[in-house]
């Protein structure tokens, strides 16, 4: 059982926290400052919150916001893997090893187990088995708790989903919301709402404004805000697979949301290509394909073919025997990617609604992953694109077109 570094256990933390400084493996100055002020704390039986360690080892002010900034869970995470290499490297039965544990930031003491040997020789086929028994009992107990046991399990062990959920970021589901202006008329009064492509937040409506003084007379920021019905179905497919990950997750529109946070969390973006605003460079910058300019094509830039959607026309020239229910399609994309701060950032997104909820049903689906699986690495990033078969509003079949890494 581990324990904690009350005072009494100074001389051992002490003795520990040497055993660290000499080995080397702690790196960077940050990091050494904040394992000493972890040493310190510790010693004295504190377990410091995130903001002070923020404030007293990072310098921050306090006002500083550790919701939208991992700074600190970063170094953290960092100072577990120094200590695990220090004591992977370190011999000796009776070495005692420096820990932190998750939900907490203080350093435990934990000495290690010592399996006492067989007195006699006439013992040992005894001793023997009854230790090999006990550690296969423990092996299957074990390997009962860790394999899959239900859809959402299999989902969770997919390497898609699996790095998201090991890792200690908090996660950030982003859905691409679409930014309605107020059109006016000449005594103000708003007489209909519209949607610019470029303009996704009210930063976007003044540089717009700017580009365009014919627009100032009449465009007005009426703060309403529009989400495709497809990022409802993706959030209850998602949010089922991110339950028991324990961590911090949050929600927040694609017009609301500021730079920096594509450094400090794990991205989901959930949503149409035309809602994904600043983040469509990120994503396409390293892609095979590239986004048109109505945001219902997409192109392959190394298959030379665009991809086009055909919902938007599915009223259109329809036949009559048809009774307005013609088969139309539509596409689905999915990619992960390292972000600029060694984040991971996955895409759910596509032209419109039926390829959004295909694509977002796919990758949630155990039976779906698998046969994904067999065309590509998942461990690695990577990118797919799906061609949806739909019927009035419903995506009825997926066929996987290209999947490729990035």
């Amino acid at each position: 059982m581990d324990t904690l570094s009350t005072p009494d256990a100074d001389p051992v933390l002490l003795r520990e926290a040497e055993r660290v400084r000499a080995s080397g493996l702690l790196g960077e100055s940050r990091l050494r400052d904040l394992f000493d002020y972890l040493v310190d704390k510790s010693a004295a039986g504190h377990s410091p919150k995130e903001i002070e360690i923020a404030i007293d080892v990072f310098g921050k002010t306090g006002d500083f916001d550790v919701s939208q900034d991992a700074l600190v869970r970063v170094y953290i995470h960092k100072l577990r893997r120094a200590l695990e290499r220090v004591y992977s490297q370190a011999s000796g039965a009776d070495v005692e090893e420096l820990q932190i544990q998750r939900g907490e930031y203080r350093l435990r003491v934990k000495p290690k187990a010592v399996v006492p040997l067989p007195r006699t020789r006439a013992m040992r086929p005894a001793w023997m088995g009854i230790a090999l028994g006990s550690a296969l009992c423990i092996a299957l107990t074990l390997l009962w708790i860790r394999s899959p046991r239900s859809d959402l399990d299999l989902v969770r062990a997919s390497p898609v989903w699996a790095s998201i959920l090991r890792d200690e970021r908090p996660i950030l589901l982003i859905v691409g919301d679409y930014y309605l202006i107020g059109e006016t008329d000449s005594s103000m009064e708003v007489k209909r709402l519209v949607r610019e492509f470029p303009v996704n937040s009210k930063s976007d409506l003044d540089d717009y404004v700017q580009q365009h003084p014919e627009a100032a007379e009449h465009y007005m920021d009426v703060g309403i805000r529009y989400l495709p019905t497809a990022v409802a179905f993706a959030l209850r497919d998602v949010m089922a697979v991110l339950a028991p990950a324990n961590r911090r997750v949050s929600v927040n529109l694609m017009s609301n949301v500021q730079p920096g946070s594509f450094k400090s969390a794990d991205i989901i973006y959930i949503g149409y290509f035309s809602g994904m605003g600043m983040l469509q460079d990120l994503v396409f910058s390293g892609s095979r394909f590239s986004v048109g300019a109505s945001f219902d094509e997409l192109f392959d830039k190394i298959g030379k073919h665009t991809y086009t959607s055909q919902t938007a026309e599915r009223f259109i020239n329809v036949p009559p025997s048809s009774n307005g229910n013609a088969p139309y399609r539509d596409y689905g994309y999915f990619s992960t990617l390292l972000g600029p701060g060694g984040n991971t950032l996955m895409v759910i997104s596509g032209t419109r609604d039926e390829g959004v909820r295909q694509i977002a049903e796919a990758f949630t689906n155990p039976v779906k992953l698998d046969e994904l699986q067999q065309h590509t690495n998942l461990a690695t990033p990577f990118e797919t694109l799906l061609e949806v078969n739909a019927l009035d509003g419903v995506n009825m079949t997926g066929k996987l077109l290209i999947q490729s890494k990035r």
